[in-house]
């Protein structure tokens, strides 16, 4: 199937660009590159929800900025706590305000996006350590959020994906209810390889050179580390008893493969998975759908499933 053509223009409009190597950039110009991309793909006017709050929760290195979005309906709801991708090197609270505001929306949940710190400047697990920080100060004070600690889920896309299969891995290690986690893209293994990260190593926004040189700056090159489950998910040593899952992956993407796989190694410990791969879409497709159908009907149904497990 070909990309979806909502999308194509897009990545011509990308592949026209010079695009410099991450691991020979400056971060900053990496950050202000990527909110440059976001900008051509963002809703013009935000996505109406009860409140959004800037505020923030204690970390590990200090206070950790997060951003609170309650929907429009009062009483008890779940709490999502969302981890933004970016190749833990970019992204931001900024960057998926579109796809936050839809969540907490469609989802009938309060959603709380975490701003954690970036790499290189913090390598890991800095990242792991502030969204576990956060997952648990929201657990911890529950009523101040969604009310609800047995509708409790964490959530994420790519680096984010990686980030929340982690702290749900924690979470059942430290006997803490969950009761989904929503992985999009996620980054499962930083010490595999996997056949579409050669079907799909360039002309898709995420290159694998990039990911090679993102995970370098992430998880250095020690193979313990990036072996551990917290910086590879997939490599934990269990998964029975993890929190329902679901997991979406793009056809045109160089983690596609990682992702199928955790979705079958969950599987196949019994864990509840819907799974789905998008045909025609492309990494960061939870971020596309203000200008790709098909984006937005895989959005929908990504937020319908979550909102079914959180119900």
């Amino acid at each position: 199937m070909p990309v979806d053509p909502s999308i194509a223009p897009v990545l011509d409009q990308v592949n026209a660009q010079p695009i410099p190597r991450v691991i020979d950039t400056d971060p900053e110009v990496l950050r202000e590159v990527n909110r440059q991309m976001g900008s051509w793909v963002t809703l013009p006017e935000p996505i109406e929800v009860g409140s959004v709050e800037n505020t923030t929760v204690p970390g590990p290195a200090g206070q950790i900025p997060v951003r609170v979005y309650r929907p429009a309906a009062g009483g008890p709801v779940p709490t999502v706590v969302f981890f933004h991708g970016g190749g833990w090197l970019t992204g931001d609270l900024d960057t998926h305000d579109d796809v936050t505001r839809r969540m907490s929306r469609d989802v009938n949940a309060v959603v709380v996006a975490v701003d954690y710190r970036l790499a290189p400047e913090h390598p890991f697990p800095a990242a792991y350590d502030d969204c576990l920080a956060a997952a648990h100060h929201v657990a911890d004070h529950i009523n101040d959020y969604g009310g609800r600690l047995d509708r409790l889920a964490v959530a994420g896309d790519s680096a984010g994906g990686n980030l929340a299969a982690a702290v749900a891995l924690t979470f059942r290690d430290e006997g803490r209810p969950l009761a989904a986690q929503l992985l999009v893209y996620p980054a499962t293994d930083l010490i595999g390889d996997y056949p579409s990260r050669t079907e799909n190593a360039t002309g898709y926004v995420l290159g694998t050179q990039d990911v090679l040189d993102l995970q370098h700056l992430y998880a250095g090159d020690d193979p313990a580390v990036r072996g551990s489950y917290q910086a590879s998910p997939i490599r934990a040593e269990r998964f029975t008893g993890l929190a329902p899952a679901v997991i979406g992956t793009a056809q045109y993407d160089p983690l596609r493969d990682e992702g199928n796989a955790y979705a079958e190694a969950l599987k196949n410990a019994g864990v509840d998975v819907f799974a789905r791969t998008y045909d025609g879409l492309i990494h960061t497709f939870l971020n596309l759908f203000p200008i790709s159908p098909a984006a937005d009907a895989a959005v929908t149904e990504l937020f319908a499933h979550l909102k079914e497990r959180l119900s």
